[in-house]
């Protein structure tokens, strides 16, 4: 049976605040990876209003990137 695994490979928060993202993409066949699609990467702006619906599968990199975002200085 084949299956698709999708997770985040990287997540780089960057002093300013923007936050790379790099999700990965593999098929497996009984659980073996037998391919790797290419990796869909953004860039996440300080309280990004899509920040959600990009990193809402994993909750520990959407509660990082919340904290991260908390510690900026107010405008």
């Amino acid at each position: 049976m084949l299956t698709e695994h999708v997770f985040i490979s990287q997540f780089d928060i960057q002093p300013n605040g923007y936050i790379s993202v790099r999700k990965t993409t593999e098929i497996r066949r009984e659980g073996v990876v037998i391919s790797q699609l290419p990796p869909w990467r953004c860039v996440l702006a300080p309280n990004d209003h899509h920040a959600s619906e990009i990193l809402g599968d994993e909750p520990y990199y959407l509660a990082l990137a919340q904290q991260a975002w908390s510690t900026l200085p107010q405008e």
